[in-house]
């Protein structure tokens, strides 16, 4: 008799723990991460999950959410796609399907093109890319905090003219966003006067020799060389062409970014010359110091524009969490204005609004490489259609230097 009464107690304890194991596992908001975490491109994507992470964590720390009386923590989900399209796929249906995940990040515009094509659409799409021809498709779950790398390519190519730099050769990245980089800047600066005096693509995501592209643009003798693809790999290419002669120009494309490329190269004599996006560092944000204490602390490495930006949109994700007492992925998205405008005194980026098409509003930063030394950055807001709105949101940074932010309409 005292046997079965034990063995019905653990019996009864059994199922106790098992529906405490389900109740625990419901109050979970799965997060899910699809991106290159290893090969070439490993350092740029594992910069983006930290950011998420960083937020993840934070926001548990904080309680997490209530909604609807019902607390619920965050469990970030990671997955390796090494920057390949159909294993994006693939990892974006595990994570939806399988972990339950109501939002899945991804950081290159190939990849997101291969998640969109998901014909259900039961997910946000927490995208980063400033190729903003995936915003155009349509996609009712797509958001996007990068501006348009079209604005970059013009800036670049403006401050490239009054260099007085005509003839530029281009080894940048193959895929959608390193085609798609290389015809925009091939209009822009056609339509400028100068002359592209050679196209040379290479895959920055699986190779490390770059010599015959190189040896084949600076044959051409170029003023001036457009590189770049992640940045790991974009230090290469420019520690390759300077070993091999290369004394002109460089202009980078925004995925590289010149804060990291300095710190692999250990020498700013091979960067002279260089016009790039700027270090988010620079910018004069309040919340720069505290953060970039914290992401240190963290990861051991400085902070930069992956990390910043995607933990930033993560922070939107929970408010308007929070704003809609919805988990409904479809009704988040639809309410991501109320999780905005996230500003420089609490994130060390900005993020005014959102448009239609699921483009977050954020400005972009610009830097140059002269003497040796990084300049200082300039502040660009692109978005604004007219002056007076420029004003409006000028007035709403919390830019510490407000005369270095400057309007930019996109043409």
């Amino acid at each position: 008799m005292h046997d079965w009464k034990k063995f019905v107690c653990s019996m009864l304890l059994s199922v106790f723990v098992a529906m405490w194991a389900v109740a625990a596992s419901a109050q979970e908001i799965v997060i899910g991460y699809s991106g290159p975490l290893s090969g070439p491109a490993a350092e740029y994507g594992q910069d983006v999950g930290n950011g998420i992470e960083m937020a993840v964590n934070e926001l548990n720390a904080a309680g997490g959410v209530t909604v609807k009386g019902k607390k619920y923590s965050f469990k970030l989900e990671k997955l390796d796609d090494r920057a390949d399209a159909t294993q994006a796929r693939n990892n974006a249906l595990r994570l939806v399907n399988q972990n339950k995940a109501i939002v899945v990040f991804n950081p290159i515009a190939t990849t997101i093109g291969a998640m969109m094509s998901i014909p259900e659409h039961n997910f946000i799409i927490a995208a980063y890319s400033s190729v903003h021809t995936i915003m155009d498709m349509g996609h009712p779950m797509i958001i996007n905090p990068v501006p348009n790398f079209v604005t970059y390519a013009q800036t670049f190519a403006d401050q490239a003219y009054e260099k007085g730099w005509r003839n530029c050769a281009m080894v940048v990245t193959l895929g959608a966003y390193g085609d798609a980089w290389r015809k925009a800047f091939s209009m822009v600066w056609a339509n400028k006067g100068g002359r592209i005096v050679g196209d040379f693509p290479a895959n920055y995501y699986t190779d490390t020799d770059f010599s015959s592209q190189l040896a084949a643009a600076i044959s051409k003798k170029p003023d001036f060389l457009l590189v770049g693809g992640p940045s790991a790999t974009s230090a290469l290419v420019i520690e390759q062409a300077r070993g091999m002669g290369f004394k002109g120009g460089l202009v980078l494309i925004d995925q590289a970014k010149p804060d990291y490329i300095a710190k692999v190269l250990k020498n700013m004599n091979l960067l002279e010359g260089m016009i790039s996006t700027g270090a988010l560092l620079a910018l004069p944000l309040p919340a720069t110091p505290a953060f970039q204490a914290k992401y240190t602390a963290a990861y051991k490495r400085d902070m930069n524009s992956e990390c910043v930006l995607n933990y930033n949109v993560m922070h939107v994700l929970a408010r308007t969490i929070k704003a809609t007492q919805s988990l409904d992925p479809k009704v988040i998205r639809r309410n991501i204005d109320k999780g905005l405008p996230t500003l420089g005194d609490t994130v060390p980026n900005e993020l005014f609004g959102i448009r239609d098409n699921g483009f977050i509003l954020c400005g972009l930063i610009t830097q140059t490489v002269e003497n040796g030394k990084f300049s200082k950055v300039n502040y660009l807001l692109t978005f604004p259609k007219t002056q007076v709105e420029f004003q409006k949101y000028k007035k709403m940074s919390k830019s510490k230097e407000p005369e270095m932010i400057k309007w930019m309409p996109l043409n």
